[in-house]
């Protein structure tokens, strides 16, 4: 079997399973991010070096209290805040050249706030006003491959700039604008034809959300592959790598929207 159709058989089985346990049931969409959580730990736990055993208890128990959480105003608020926190110290270090590595307490940290945290807040963005809505969770992740394309089109066609090559060398910023350009048409068509909300502007707002925040997760997991001399997080995906491989983006991405529905809420 060739690389090519490995890579699109691996894919179209993901994106099946993906969008069916998300629309089925918030019950499946939670047991299935679940098993993510699972082998993304342990793919983290092999980059990083840290205890793999102690970080899965770590993530079954916060997972198993907290995915549903949704409604617990404060639980929210506190778990979103750490993961913030998390995304701001890996900015920090995405941008600092020099910096290779964290401590052992600190991975730890990442651990729970960039892995487990990002995991449970799936759940939660789920949720709308009239409890669990599919269709929410789904136009996120549509958002997000669509700006992954069509950076990569536009980047592919047109890109003479680069982004950020110490990390990531084929990236540019003319496919950056353009995957930003592509995902705001989209989150136009989804809003009004998919969600049907009558509130375009969130949506355009969720839009550059995703395009800035999934470009900058992708980023930072490469600067980890990068330090830690792999190309991929893992195998379990022919020809796509690990969980962390095809998840950096949303699982960046997630606190952030969920960041972004606290500011919503606590103003109104």
């Amino acid at each position: 079997m060739s690389e090519t159709l490995k890579r699109a058989l691996s894919g179209a089985v993901y994106i099946i399973l993906l969008l069916g346990c998300i629309s089925y049931s918030k019950e499946s969409l939670a047991l299935l991010f679940g098993v993510f959580l699972v082998i993304g730990v342990y793919e983290f736990c092999k980059i990083v070096r840290i205890n793999l055993y102690f970080s899965l208890l770590i993530a079954a128990v916060a997972y198993f209290f907290l995915w549903d959480q949704y409604n617990h105003l404060v639980a929210k608020t506190i778990i979103t805040s750490i993961s913030i926190l998390t995304s701001i110290k890996l900015l920090l270090y995405l941008f600092n050249t020099e910096k290779t590595g964290f401590r052992m307490a600190t991975n730890y940290f990442l651990l729970i706030g960039y892995i487990i945290i990002p995991f449970i807040l799936v759940n939660y963005v789920a949720i709308g006003i009239k409890g669990y809505n599919p269709k929410i969770l789904i136009s996120i992740l549509v958002l997000i491959w669509t700006n992954d394309t069509f950076a990569y089109i536009v980047g592919k066609n047109f890109g003479k700039t680069k982004l950020f090559p110490s990390v990531s060398p084929k990236k540019t910023i003319e496919g950056f604008v353009g995957g930003i350009i592509f995902t705001i048409i989209s989150s136009v068509l989804l809003s009004k034809f998919f969600i049907e909300s009558k509130i375009l502007y969130i949506w355009i707002i969720i839009a550059v959300i995703v395009s800035i925040f999934s470009t900058l997760g992708d980023l930072i997991q490469s600067k980890f592959k990068r330090v830690a001399g792999i190309k991929d997080s893992g195998k379990i995906m022919p020809g796509h790598g690990g969980i962390l491989d095809r998840l950096d983006s949303i699982i960046f991405v997630i606190p952030i929207i969920n960041l972004f529905y606290l500011i919503l809420y606590y103003v109104s």
